[in-house]
């Protein structure tokens, strides 16, 4: 199972799609892992935050999915959007990026 999050990509003139899928953090050996996926225009990344419980490995996959977005050409171009009136992306960053948090992100994480 997963809890998705779509925000928009503006490209081309046009509305796109941007669909981030998290899934819920599973017992590996002594860590637990947190699987996410980011649908880029490019491909699919798929990629797994560990911790030593459910719990951090759920905290560790949201910050890297936010130093993900944060970090992309699309931030760049200022081409990703929240669909509603929340300004940023509703993710956290690690420290050493929050400089680049945009909007309600920036006040709140």
């Amino acid at each position: 199972m997963f809890v998705d999050r779509i925000l928009k990509l503006k490209m081309l003139g046009r509305a796109f799609e941007l669909a981030i899928r998290v899934f819920f953090p599973e017992g590996a050996g002594n860590n637990w892992t947190c699987r996410y996926e980011i649908d880029w225009p490019e491909g699919r990344q798929a990629i797994a935050a560990t911790g030593i419980d459910g719990l951090q490995a759920l905290s560790n996959a949201l910050c890297m999915i936010g130093a993900d977005l944060y970090t992309s050409s699309y931030h760049k171009e200022g081409q990703i959007q929240h669909w509603g009136d929340w300004k940023g992306y509703g993710f956290p960053v690690p420290a050493v990026i929050r400089d680049l948090l945009v909007g309600d992100d920036a006040k709140y994480f």
